[in-house]
């Protein structure tokens, strides 16, 4: 009987080599780099093997994997368009699937972190179509989605103790460079489109520079500063590799810091888990897919009022702004505010009809005299001090704490602080005990910028600032950290360094 035509010549040789495989002989092992060190913690601990999660039955993944094996990736891909139903990838995990960390983290997901990974994968149902969409329409693989599942777990408001934040892990000042509203008012970073919008931004520009889609990555996490300086410094050593086996070839030069070594191959994993979960027996749950409208309000407006104008939940209007970080607009600025599927309408018409002083989330009182505190103050509104600095950044006292006659402060209303949040000043950002500031020692490239306007700024020349940030060309990418001339060491005493984590971005 002539085999179908999707499965050309090789199926006869893929059949022998599960016979083979069956017999006991061992599966051919395609190694592009020396294997790294045995993995220890928590993973090696869990004893799990890619064998002890896998089916016992042969399967069309079996096959695959099979074919992968004595063909190379290539027939791997000509088996799974045989299958219909076989997951398809848009980034080549393939040729990886079978390295040592890829395998060991393959093992974590769908060993002793099987119920944390499941869960993230759940939540990450309500927002993949909205990251996938917006990935095809930057011209990303769809698959780097998973990016924003080992960085947060698809969470919003995930904060590290770096300071980077939201699903895809900004921080701040990265985050501004790449177009997002980063301020006492509005974090961006928590808004799941706007974020995703910004990481593109930086990917994309990280691929354009990299040649690949496993730097760029590899550079989302670690900078591409140190990613770059490591091509330069090790040129010989990989001579001759391309593409994305490039990020296997630096990660094996003792250069990458553990964290970025283990990005891409966690990356890849994640991929190969998430789109197979039934053959890791993981139940993923599926929830409706993220979406909204948006109504513009004015400044000041309380998204209390906008859950009243739109007749949507509390519930609803605070999990679709999590940027808003004090309950209401900027008093500054008007702003575009989200609100379930097909009410933007109703919304808009009825904050129309309502007079500004009831939807304003504040009322202003001037300071006069010079005995009243900030707590006497609080008192007097029937709020706390806490509550007070939340609408009032700005709030100004004397040395003996009395507030400065003549300021004017806001006075939260009560249905704007419902939805008021107690974080930090989301602008801060810390750097080491002894360090220059940052626009005097590290410059953090904005779009538009260009290596001989910066030269200018910073009083070098091209040659110094290419040399020392070892850039070949005079292409910058967005989001990048040069490092310049010191104008001025500025000494913080007493702030400790933050984790390797916060120099990435």
């Amino acid at each position: 009987m002539t085999p179908p035509p999707a499965f050309p010549a090789i199926l006869p040789v893929v059949i022998c080599a599960l016979l083979l495989q069956a017999c006991g002989a061992p599966r051919p092992r395609p190694t592009l780099l020396p294997a790294p060190h045995s993995p220890s913690g928590a993973a090696a601990k869990s004893g799990a093997s890619v064998s002890d999660v896998r089916p016992s039955r042969t399967s069309p993944d079996d096959v695959n994997e099979t074919a992968a094996g004595v063909f190379g990736d290539s027939a791997g891909l000509d088996a799974d368009r045989a299958n219909p139903t076989a997951p398809v990838w848009d980034m080549d995990v393939h040729s990886y699937e079978t390295h040592a960390r890829v395998e060991h983290y393959v093992n974590l997901f769908s060993g002793s972190s099987r119920q944390y990974f499941q869960e993230r994968l759940s939540r990450g149902t309500r927002y993949q179509p909205m990251i996938r969409e917006k990935l095809r329409a930057g011209g990303l693989p769809e698959d780097l989605t998973y990016l924003a599942l080992i960085e947060s777990g698809y969470d919003p408001n995930a904060y590290s103790r770096a300071a980077a934040v939201g699903m895809w892990q900004f921080m701040s000042t990265t985050a501004r460079a790449v177009g997002m509203r980063v301020d006492w008012w509005i974090d961006d970073r928590r808004d799941p489109a706007k974020a995703t919008d910004g990481a593109i931004r930086f990917l994309r520009d990280l691929q354009k520079q990299f040649g690949s889609v496993y730097l760029a990555a590899a550079a989302y996490n670690g900078g591409p500063g140190r990613v770059a300086r490591g091509l330069t410094r090790f040129a010989d050593e990989l001579k001759g590799v391309v593409g994305d086996a490039m990020f296997f070839g630096l990660a094996g030069q003792d250069y990458l810091r553990a964290e970025t070594k283990n990005y891409v191959p966690q990356l890849i994993a994640a991929a190969l888990v998430a789109k197979r979960p039934e053959r890791y027996d993981l139940v993923v749950d599926s929830l409706p897919p993220y979406g909204y409208d948006s109504a513009r309000v004015e400044p000041g407006t309380s998204l209390a009022m906008v859950a009243v104008a739109s007749g949507a939940t509390v519930e609803e209007v605070r999990y679709l702004n999590p940027s808003v970080l004090r309950g209401i607009a900027p008093p500054d600025g008007s702003l575009w505010v989200h609100v379930p599927t097909g009410l933007a309408d109703r919304t808009r018409a009825a904050l129309d009809s309502m007079p500004a002083e009831e939807k304003r989330g504040f009322r202003e009182v001037a300071v006069t005299g010079t005995t009243l505190t900030p707590t006497t103050l609080a008192r007097r509104e029937k709020v706390t001090v806490q509550q007070l600095q939340w609408f009032n950044p700005s709030l100004r006292t004397t040395k003996s704490g009395r507030l400065v006659s003549g300021q004017r402060l806001r006075i939260p209303a009560a249905h704007a602080l419902q939805f008021a949040r107690d974080l930090p000043d989301p602008g801060i950002e810390r750097y080491g005990s002894t360090a220059a500031t940052l626009s005097n020692s590290v410059h953090l490239v904005r779009r538009g910028e260009t290596i001989s306007g910066l030269a200018r700024k910073y009083g070098m020349s091209q040659a110094q600032l290419k040399s020392l940030n070892a850039i070949k060309g005079s292409r910058l990418v967005v989001g990048q950290k040069l490092t310049v001339k010191k104008i001025a060491t500025t000494k913080k005493a007493g702030v400790k360094r933050a984790p390797a984590k916060s120099a990435r971005r």
